[in-house]
C-alpha cells in the first residue's frame, strides 16, 4: 500500500473524533424520543394510525367491480362479497354461483411472466409451432420442433465485436417496451430480428451480492445522456430460401443523431404478412414515423409522421386496427392534443374522427357493423375526469355517453351492445353499472359502503386548485385531513411526489386518507406543470427544463397550502421514489425556505447520469442543453441545504444507478452539510421502506422544537468546514 500523508491522516482522525463526539452530543441534548427506534410510537394518535394501518383494506367496501364478460357479451360475471355473481343479460337476471375462489397475490404487473427488467425473451415460437428460433451467444439459431435440427441463422455476433443478433440494447427493454427482439410472420416462413452493435457504448459496471462472502460484478452496455447510443438495426431470415434481409431502416441514411431511424422498436407485422411495421425516431425523440418495409427487397416507406418541434412527440402513439388488417386508428397529437384519425396503410388520411380541444384517452372498441367507434376523453367537468364518448367511423355524430361530474372507468362488452361503468370522484366512492350503448341503465352491480369510514371519522380528500409558479397556469392538488381535523389548529404538511414528465398527482378516484394523517398531519399530493391529460403545449413548459418548473410548482403548491390558518408553513416535509427522490431533493435544495425536511429514495441527482431515451427525449443532449443541465442537477445547490435531508439507494439498482446517490453524498460532504443516509443492500428500489416517510414524519414534527437541535447542526457544520 502507498504511504499515507501523515497530515492527511491525522485530519482522517480528528474527523472521525468530531462526528463521533457530535452524535453523542446529539444524544445527550435531543430529546431521547427523536432517536428511539420506538419513536413512532410516541405520537398522539398513534393508536389510531396503527388501527388504519391494519385495516385499510376494509375500511371502506368500494363499489368498483372487476368483470368478465361472458357468452360473447350476453353475460358477464363477477366477485362481491366473497361470493361469485353471474348477470345473464337476456334474461335480466343476476345469480348467486358459489364462493369466490381465492385470488392469488396480484404479481407485479411490469414483471408478471415478462423477462427481466431490460432484457428481451430469448426464445420465440413460430405461430405453427414447428419451429423456435433462441437468442444464444451473440446469435440467432432456428430450431426444428420436430428434428430438433438447429441452423445457424447468424454466425459473426460476439462479445469481442459488441454486436449481437435477437436481443436489445437494455434501455431498449426498459424505456421503449420491447421485451422481444424477434418476430414471427403470420405464415411462419419469416422471422424478423434485431441487430445490436454496441461497439462504441460505454460499460456501466455495478457491484452485485455484497452480503455475500464474495461479490460479483454486472456489467451492463448502458448509454447515459449524451453517450454513444447504439447503431440498430433489423433483418428478416427466410426459410424457405435460406436468405437474410437487412432492411433499409433508415432509407439509406448512416446512423446519426439526426437520422429518423436513430431508434427502431415497436416491431409487428401486418396481418397479410406482406410487409414489417415499425416505429423510427431520431434522437431528439420529435419526430415518430411509424414505417412498413417490404420484406423481400428490404425497401422501407413511411406511412404516418408525427413531429412536435417545441417538446417531444409520443414515440409509441396507439393504434387500433380495423379487421381488414388494413385500416388503423391512429391517436396523434398532432393539433396539441390526443385525437382520433382513421388511415390506411397507404398512408392515406380517411377520416378525421375527432378534432377537440381536450385530450382523447384511449380507444375501447369498434363496432365495424354499426360503423361507430367507442373512446374515452378528458371531457368531464375537469381534465381528471374521463368520459365515454361514441363516434361514426367517418367523424360524425360525435356523443358522449356519461355524466361529466364523474370519472369513469368503462368496460365495453365484446358485442358493443352494452358496457360496465365505474363512476367516481375524489371525494365520491365509486359505483359500478351496467348500461346499454345507448346510454340506458340496465342495473347497479354495486355500490360502495362507506358505514365503517363514517363510523371512524375519517375525512374525505379536498380537490383543490392553485396557481403554478408562472402566476399565470391553474393546478391541481389533493389534500388529505386527520379524523380529528380541527381547523383552529396548526398542522405539519406532508407532500407525498412524483411529478415526473406526464404523471398527475391530483386524481378524480375516491381512496382513503392516508395513516399518516391519523399522527397529526396533512398530506398532499400536487400537479405540476408535467401533468398528464392537458395537451402538449402545457407540457412544453417543461421540455429542456427538468428540476426547475416541476419543481417550482411544487413550492408554489406548498404556499398556496400555507396562506390556510390551518396549515403550519415552518413544518413541510416531502418524500418520494424514483423521480418522486429528484423532486424531493430538488425541492429542498430549490426551495429551502419552503421545505424542512425531503426523503429521497433511489433518486437521480443529476441527468448526466440516467438514460439517453428517457432523459434526452425531454432535456435533448448535455453539450446543447447546459443550462438546463446545470439547473436540473442537484449537486449544484448542495450549499441551499437548510433542512433534513434523507437519501436511500439501492447498491443493486440497475436502473437509477448507486453513482447518483454516491456523488450527491459526496458533495454534501464537502459542503459540510448535515444528512443521513440508508442503503439498500443487493436492492432495486427501495422505496417501499416504510422509514422513507417516517424520516418526513419525525423530522416535520421535531423542526424548530428547540434552539439544541439548531445549535448540533451549527456545530457539525463548524467542525465539518472547518477541516
Amino acid at each position: 500500500m502507498k504511504k499515507i500523508n501523515q497530515n492527511r491522516m491525522n485530519g482522517f482522525i480528528f474527523l472521525a473524533i468530531v462526528v463521533a463526539f457530535i452524535f453523542v452530543l446529539e444524544l445527550i441534548i435531543l430529546p431521547i424520543g427523536l432517536f428511539s427506534q420506538d419513536s413512532l410510537k410516541t405520537y398522539p394518535n398513534y393508536d389510531r394510525y396503527e388501527k388504519l394501518m391494519k385495516e385499510i383494506r376494509e375500511v371502506a367496501k368500494l363499489g368498483s367491480l372487476r368483470v368478465t364478460w361472458k357468452d360473447e357479451g350476453q353475460a358477464l360475471e363477477f366477485v362481491r362479497d366473497g361470493q361469485q355473481w353471474r348477470y345473464d343479460l337476456r334474461t335480466r337476471k343476476l345469480t348467486k354461483t358459489g364462493e369466490a375462489k381465492e385470488q392469488p397475490p396480484m404479481a407485479f404487473a411490469r414483471r408478471a411472466g415478462m423477462p427481466e427488467r431490460g432484457r428481451q425473451f430469448a426464445i420465440a415460437e413460430s405461430p405453427d409451432k414447428k419451429y423456435k428460433v433462441v437468442y444464444r451467444d451473440w446469435n440467432l439459431y432456428l430450431v426444428d420442433q420436430s428434428t430438433k435440427e438447429e441452423i445457424a441463422v447468424t454466425t459473426d455476433g460476439s462479445d469481442k465485436t459488441r454486436v449481437k443478433y435477437g436481443s436489445a440494447c437494455w434501455v431498449y427493454g426498459e424505456e421503449l417496451g420491447q421485451t422481444t427482439a424477434m418476430w414471427w410472420s403470420p405464415n411462419s416462413q419469416q422471422i424478423a430480428f434485431y441487430r445490436f452493435d454496441e461497439k462504441e457504448v460505454p460499460d456501466y459496471y455495478l457491484q452485485l451480492d455484497q452480503t455475500k462472502l464474495y461479490s460479483k460484478m454486472d456489467i451492463e452496455p448502458y448509454p447515459k445522456s449524451g453517450q454513444p447510443n447504439p447503431a440498430v438495426d433489423l433483418l428478416i431470415y427466410d426459410l424457405r430460401n435460406k436468405k437474410v434481409t437487412t432492411l433499409d431502416v433508415r432509407q439509406g441514411q448512416p446512423f446519426s443523431n439526426e437520422v429518423i431511424g436513430h431508434y427502431i422498436y415497436g416491431i409487428n407485422w401486418t396481418k397479410d404478412g406482406r410487409e414489417l411495421l415499425f416505429f423510427r425516431a431520431n434522437r431528439r425523440q420529435n419526430i415518430t414515423e411509424l414505417a412498413a418495409a417490404d420484406p423481400a427487397t428490404g425497401k422501407t416507406r413511411v406511412v404516418v409522421r408525427e413531429e412536435w418541434p417545441t417538446g417531444w412527440a409520443e414515440n409509441s402513439p396507439s393504434i387500433t386496427w380495423l379487421k381488414d388488417g388494413r385500416r388503423f386508428i391512429l391517436i396523434s397529437e398532432k393539433t396539441g392534443y390526443k385525437n382520433l384519425y382513421l388511415y390506411d396503410l397507404s398512408g392515406k388520411l380517411l377520416a378525421t374522427l375527432t378534432n377537440h380541444p381536450f385530450e382523447v384517452g384511449s380507444v375501447l372498441a369498434v363496432d365495424e357493423k354499426a360503423g361507430v367507434v367507442y373512446y374515452t376523453a378528458r371531457s368531464g367537468d375537469n381534465p381528471m375526469k374521463l368520459q365515454l364518448h361514441r363516434v361514426s367511423l367517418a367523424g360524425k355524430n360525435d356523443r358522449r355517453l356519461t355524466d361529466p361530474a364523474f370519472n369513469h372507468m368503462i368496460d365495453m362488452s365484446p358485442d358493443c351492445k352494452y358496457y360496465v361503468d365505474i363512476a367516481q370522484t375524489h371525494d365520491i366512492p365509486p359505483v359500478t353499472r351496467l348500461y346499454s350503448v345507448s346510454g340506458k341503465l340496465i342495473t347497479e352491480l354495486a355500490k360502495s359502503d362507506l358505514s365503517q369510514f363514517e363510523a371512524l371519522g375519517l375525512k374525505k380528500a379536498e380537490l383543490f386548485t392553485f396557481k403554478a409558479a408562472d402566476g399565470q397556469t391553474d393546478l391541481y392538488g389533493l389534500l388529505q385531513f386527520p379524523s380529528n381535523f380541527d381547523p383552529g389548529k396548526k398542522y405539519p404538511l406532508l407532500v407525498s411526489v412524483y411529478a415526473g414528465p406526464a404523471t398527475n398527482g391530483a386524481r378524480e378516484t375516491f381512496s382513503v386518507p392516508s395513516p399518516i394523517t391519523e399522527l397529526g398531519f396533512l398530506v398532499a399530493s400536487l400537479d405540476s406543470r408535467s401533468a398528464a391529460g392537458r395537451g402538449k403545449e402545457f407540457l412544453d413548459a417543461i421540455y429542456e427544463k427538468l428540476g426547475t418548473v416541476e419543481i417550482d410548482d411544487q413550492a408554489a403548491g406548498v404556499r398556496a397550502l400555507s396562506q390556510r390558518p390551518y396549515v403550519d408553513g415552518g413544518r413541510v416535509g416531502i418524500f418520494g421514489t424514483s423521480y418522486g427522490g429528484y423532486a424531493s431533493i430538488m425541492s429542498i435544495l430549490r426551495h429551502p425556505e419552503v421545505f424542512a425536511a425531503a426523503s429521497a429514495s433511489s433518486p437521480v441527482t443529476g441527468w448526466e447520469h440516467y438514460d439517453s431515451i428517457y432523459t434526452e427525449r425531454y432535456m435533448w443532449l448535455p453539450e446543447e442543453n447546459k443550462q438546463g443541465y446545470k439547473n436540473g442537477n442537484a449537486l449544484n445547490f448542495v450549499n441551499n441545504l437548510k433542512g433534513r435531508l434523507l437519501i436511500y439507494y439501492g447498491t443493486a439498482d440497475n436502473n437509477v444507478h448507486p453513482n447518483n446517490a454516491m456523488q450527491l453524498i459526496q458533495a454534501l460532504q464537502k459542503a459540510g452539510k448535515s444528512f443521513e443516509v440508508q442503503v439498500g443492500p443487493d436492492s432495486l428500489l427501495v422505496g417501499g421502506n416504510r422509514s422513507s416517510w417516517h424520516y418526513a414524519v419525525k423530522r416535520c414534527s421535531s423542526q424548530h422544537l428547540g434552539r439544541s437541535d439548531v445549535h448540533c447542526h451549527t456545530l457539525r457544520h463548524s467542525f465539518a468546514t472547518g477541516l
